[in-house]
């Protein structure tokens, strides 16, 4: 789902999924921007499964593609294989693959391959949802008007913010921010963080790059997902994220939870 260069966004498809008492509704973009001849995110919205994931490839190469590309695949073939299980055993399997699957696609390329992971994935019966990230790609929620960010950047910016070694708007936090400290690929094969999440009527999610978190501020944020169905406002964020210059590429998806009509 990507748009031409510097390009605004497209026609969306909203794909709808059920999950015991719930209905969830969920759509995904993605746009080059105006830095890169190439997209480097990778989207899965998936068809069957309440499931959305996004990837961003470290670098303008080869290697950033061929991450990008071996994760997410790998990720999607290994969650669709073990449903209906889910759960932290399940999902940890199916990242350690993914890790591999990175790792075995930068075998003997010089340039680094490796990418950003998150996704978001809900229980069948809709009791449960899970987050699972390795770098700097987010997760978020708005609930009752308040928009949170669940996840944690996997960079040394976030580390030297949260420990104080330097403000926020540092150039010394600008340059750690491109320092991720997990990431689909690393040598050391590091955990992804896993999170129990608990979908519930009235809910937005957003699964994004840093392509939109970096372009489209938390009001911003806050106030197209408050106002806007899913394909909608991913086209808003994405369209945001152009407008403010489109210096990365950038990627969504949204989810919205509605309770079932009996």
């Amino acid at each position: 789902m990507s748009a031409v260069f510097g390009d605004s966004v497209g026609p969306l498809r909203t794909h709808r999924w059920s999950a015991g008492g719930l209905t969830l509704e969920c759509a995904g973009g993605s746009v080059i921007g105006n830095r890169y001849r190439a997209n480097y995110d990778v989207l899965h919205v998936d068809p069957a499964l309440p499931f959305a994931a996004v990837a961003d490839g470290m670098g303008d190469g080869e290697g950033s593609r061929r991450a990008g590309a071996a994760a997410m695949g790998t990720l999607v073939e290994q969650v669709r294989a073990a449903w209906p299980a889910t759960g932290p055993g399940p999902l940890r399997a199916a990242v350690a693959q993914a890790q591999a699957a990175v790792r075995a696609a930068g075998a003997g390329r010089p340039e680094l391959t490796g990418c950003t992971l998150t996704a978001l994935l809900v229980e069948p019966d809709g009791g449960q949802g899970w987050l699972a990230q390795l770098g700097d790609s987010r997760a978020y929620r708005l609930r009752d008007g308040l928009l949170e960010l669940l996840t944690v950047d996997h960079t040394v910016a976030w580390l030297g913010v949260v420990h104080g070694w330097y403000p926020a708007n540092s150039p010394a936090a600008a340059r750690a921010r491109y320092q991720l400290t997990r990431y689909a690929g690393h040598p050391d094969g590091p955990e992804a963080d896993l999170l129990a999440v608990t979908p519930r009527p009235g809910d937005a999610w957003l699964v994004c790059t840093d392509g939109v978190s970096d372009q489209a501020d938390y009001h911003r944020l806050r106030e197209l997902l408050s106002t806007h169905q899913p394909a909608d406002a991913v086209r808003a964020l994405l369209d945001a994220t152009l407008a403010a210059g489109g210096d990365d590429n950038a990627t969504a998806a949204v989810l919205r939870v509605h309770a079932t009509a009996h």
